[in-house]
């Protein structure tokens, strides 16, 4: 990667590229990342931090997102709460079968409009599946009637504990450690931006910590690096 300065910052390309994916990859806050960075001599403030994920996350979330190969045409939707500013909202997010996240979008409300809004969005930016598996939410069904495209779609209900519907259960166990790590959420917008990169850099990470040998995993470690460099050096 090259040392170039985006306009107007301070520190090299290389540097908050690396800083970023310290905050998004692993459990940490930006001060835990203050700290990483301050050990190898490089003085940021935890401010700095918080504005170069401000402005940099939704364009390297774009980026990533467009890079990603097609996905399956089995799909699993689940929705989870979170709590922002003691609040109540509602965490959709989508899965294929390889569990890789397909999107992911937080709403105030878990009603048939949110499932149509969520389902719209996902429609934009993917064919429409084969089969659908979500949980006995009623919102699901509605909104699919609601949706003419989706007609020919097989809807499949289950419990939120069944065993098939375990990809998108397990999807949601990282928001949950960041939400620990971070004391929870402060701000919706915020919120909403971290978790979609977060999603993004968790797909290209897939597979990279599982029982493989050694040199299969570093190789999809390098692989996994080298696309979020290329994605940073094009939506920076």
């Amino acid at each position: 990667m090259t040392d170039r300065k985006p306009y107007r910052h301070r520190f090299p390309l290389s540097i908050i590229q690396y800083a970023i994916w310290l905050y998004h990859r692993f459990s940490l806050s930006q001060r835990d990342v203050q700290e990483l960075l301050q050990e190898r001599g490089i003085q940021v403030s935890h401010e700095t931090l918080r504005q170069w994920n401000i402005k940099f996350a939704p364009l390297l979330t774009e980026e990533l997102r467009h890079r990603e190969p097609r996905r399956g045409s089995l799909w699993f939707l689940d929705e989870v709460c979170i709590e922002i500013k003691g609040k109540k909202h509602w965490l959709w997010r989508a899965v294929d079968d390889s569990g890789a996240v397909l999107d992911l979008l937080l709403q105030a409300r878990r009603d048939t409009q949110a499932a149509k809004t969520f389902l719209g969005r996902l429609l934009v930016n993917y064919d429409v599946p084969d089969v659908m598996h979500t949980d006995k939410l009623w919102s699901y069904g509605a909104a699919i009637r609601e949706l003419p495209v989706l007609h020919t779609v097989e809807h499949v209900q289950v419990i939120s504990t069944a065993r098939c519907n375990n990809l998108i259960e397990q999807s949601h166990r990282p928001t949950r450690q960041q939400e620990r790590s971070q004391i929870g959420f402060k701000n919706p917008c915020r919120t909403q931006e971290f978790l979609a990169l977060h999603a993004r850099i968790s797909n290209l990470q897939q597979h990279t910590r599982t029982t493989v040998p050694a040199h299969l995993r570093r190789i999809k470690q390098n692989r996994a690096h080298l696309a979020w460099q290329t994605a940073v050096e094009v939506a920076v």
